[in-house]
């Protein structure tokens, strides 16, 4: 309408003289579209390189209701990205301190509906007399142009007529986006009000989701696509009953409202402004044909290092501060050590080597007289001696046997054998994914000593695998078990190692077989697709695609960098190429997982977002990869 007439006609010429690729952002989709707005939109969707829209459902919209066959991409709306913090305070600075805040904005119109919230109130005020309702935005030009403040008027009006005056406060003005975050910031609960159903886009939203707020919505299609009942209620159109009774409910319950709060603003982490830019310039590249794949990111320690104490690294991160509840693991100090390790063999940094002695240092506190690594240490230094696991005895058997024949000092070396010695002196149970990281432990530790004793016990492992392959594999299954879970891609990778240590051409081929199976269910064309974590893949069913974590990312890069080297196919190269993009945004939600400002790394891939966390296990795992592909990158041996 602004430019291009009414139904937006005057765009069409306007593309036909444009010789460059376009694209185009559809920034609201009217669902249910005259004739002449159809065909407007389905010429300009031709002529486009690449349409953006802000919702999966406009996706739906404009593939089922205009017939648009262009490609299409979800960028959603931007947010300015701000800390978040209760609003108590923020209060102070409005004297609004002992008040209860509910809060709109946006240009004033008669389609906000604001009046439904005004009846609800009475009821509200009932039980909250400390409430207050700011409704906050100048009247939209044209509607003050065409009826001045008529709306404005009737509002402040039913205001006086239900008394509450002392409940309901207008700011009368054009808000800039300091202001807006202002007033968010002081708000506990925001209503959205909007009366169209069909309204896609709401920016009034998406900045309360990124302030974190609890929010309260009638259901049009941007707030159904957003609001989930772990972030809001959804109330019924032009129903002050409706919104009575969720604004008394949220009142009532500060600790649901804490959730919600928390809920918005780690939903919203991918709605900044810097996470919308990148995708606006990942796309663009895409569509000019420009890749970055060959630029790999620097490498950074910070965020090893930030979760890293004087005994070890703390297990959980809240964004990207230490979470000293979590306390430790053996998991996390093993995966820490072997990317210290690598990262001294490429750089050469004495502070590697202090990094290294600690990790090792954690793993002999946790080994007992038996031979068992325990996995879990409170922070207090307690170890949780009820929950010892297999896997993580594994892992820290793998590292060991890596720091053991680094070479990085004799010290080091001998220390880590013998821990390694006296941990093998434990039966572990039978299971793929230890007997894997054992192999890759004893593959390492036969480096620094070897014997037939390693060699024979890294085929009796092998073997095991192998068994299991030619009892659960089938013509269209090519795996271990008749499902895939976690660090899927250590399997064919140990069997290759086995190969490497015995020259046995079985585990190489079933390494192999698995490694390609595994690549066709978990690539979708070039983008790295991994098996989530809710409910795994088991045979013949089908993929549960979220959440997917960097552990397995990771693991699947190392495995095919190694089948690189040692089978000297180049579409494995590829591949983990392809895989390691998996990290810098090329993945379902074409967000980057790593995160380039602190050196960490995303705590996996949900339906909707990143999580914001970067705790030691993403972290650790996400620089072993990068530090693998720099190994290779330098015609460094894996191996």
């Amino acid at each position: 309408e602004q430019g291009g007439h009414k139904t937006g006609h005057y765009l069409i010429r306007f593309m036909e003289a444009i010789q460059k690729p376009v694209v185009i952002t559809f920034h609201s989709i009217v669902p249910k579209p005259v004739p002449e707005i159809k065909r407007v939109v389905h010429q300009l969707a031709k002529k486009a390189a690449c349409i953006i829209v802000m919702t999966e459902t406009g996706v739906k919209i404009l593939r089922n209701i205009y017939g648009v066959k262009t490609d299409i991409g979800v960028i959603p709306h931007g947010i300015p990205n701000v800390a978040f913090k209760p609003s108590r305070e923020f209060k102070k600075q409005l004297g609004y301190e002992e008040r209860l805040i509910l809060s709109s904005f946006g240009m004033m119109n008669p389609d906000k509906g604001y009046e439904h919230v005004i009846a609800a109130l009475p009821r509200v005020v009932e039980k909250f007399a400390n409430v207050l309702y700011l409704i906050v935005g100048a009247t939209h030009p044209i509607v003050r142009k065409h009826n001045g403040e008529q709306y404005r008027n009737f509002l402040k009006k039913r205001v006086r007529e239900l008394n509450l005056q002392n409940h309901v406060k207008f700011y009368n003005k054009y808000i800039n986006t300091e202001e807006i975050v202002r007033f968010l910031h002081v708000t506990d609960i925001y209503i959205s009000t909007g009366l169209n159903p069909g309204q896609i886009t709401s920016g009034t939203l998406s900045y309360a989701l990124g302030c974190g707020k609890a929010i309260i919505s009638t259901p049009f299609l941007h707030a159904k696509d957003a609001i989930s009942p772990e972030r809001g209620i959804l109330v019924r159109f032009r129903d002050p009953e409706s919104y009575a009774e969720a604004i008394i409910r949220l009142l009532s319950d500060e600790g649901l409202r804490r959730s919600m709060e928390k809920a918005a603003y780690q939903y919203s982490r991918h709605m900044t402004w810097p996470e919308v830019a990148k995708a606006h310039e990942r796309l663009y590249r895409e569509i000019i044909g420009y890749s970055k794949a060959s630029r790999l990111p620097e490498i950074k320690l910070e965020q090893l290092k930030r979760l890293t104490d004087d005994f070890g690294i703390i297990q959980f991160a809240r964004r990207t501060e230490p979470d000293t509840d979590s306390g430790y693991t053996l998991d996390d100090n093993a995966r820490a050590m072997i990317a210290c390790c690598m990262h001294y063999n490429i750089f050469r940094e004495e502070e590697n080597l202090n990094d290294i002695k600690r990790f090792l240092e954690f793993i002999r506190y946790v080994l007992q007289n038996d031979g068992r690594l325990f996995n879990y240490v409170k922070y207090n230094k307690e170890i949780e001696l009820n929950k010892w696991t297999d896997d993580a005895h594994a892992r820290a058997l793998w590292a060991l046997g890596f720091l053991s024949s680094s070479k990085l000092s004799p010290e080091l070396g001998e220390e880590a054998a013998t821990i390694f010695k006296e941990a093998m002196n434990h039966d572990v149970d039978d299971h793929p994914r230890t007997a894997a990281f054992t192999i890759m432990g004893l593959y390492s530790y036969n480096k620094f000593r070897p014997s037939a004793e390693n060699i024979k016990e890294i085929r009796k492992l092998a073997n095991y695998l192998t068994a299991l392959y030619d009892k659960n594999s089938s013509c269209d299954w090519h795996w271990f078990e008749n499902k895939l879970t976690y660090s899927n891609a250590r399997l064919p990778e140990a069997l290759i190692y086995a190969y490497l240590a015995t020259k046995e051409e079985r585990y190489l081929e079933v390494a192999e077989k698995t490694l390609n199976h595994l690549c066709n269910v978990c690539f979708e064309g070039s983008m790295l697709v991994l098996v989530g974590n809710n409910g795994w893949y088991r045979k013949r069913k089908e993929k549960a695609r979220y959440d997917q974590q960097p552990v397995d990312a990771s693991s699947m890069v190392q495995a095919l960098l190694l089948a690189y080297q040692v089978t000297e196919k180049q579409e494995y190269m590829e591949l983990a190429r392809m895989a390691f993009q998996w990290f810098l945004g090329k993945n379902s939600l074409k967000m980057p997982v790593y995160d380039e400002t602190s050196g960490g790394c995303h705590d996996g891939v949900n339906t909707t977002h990143v999580n914001a966390n970067e705790g030691a296990e993403s972290t650790a795992t996400y620089l072993i990869a990068r530090l693998a592909m720099e190994f290779v990158e330098q015609g460094r041996k894996l191996y």
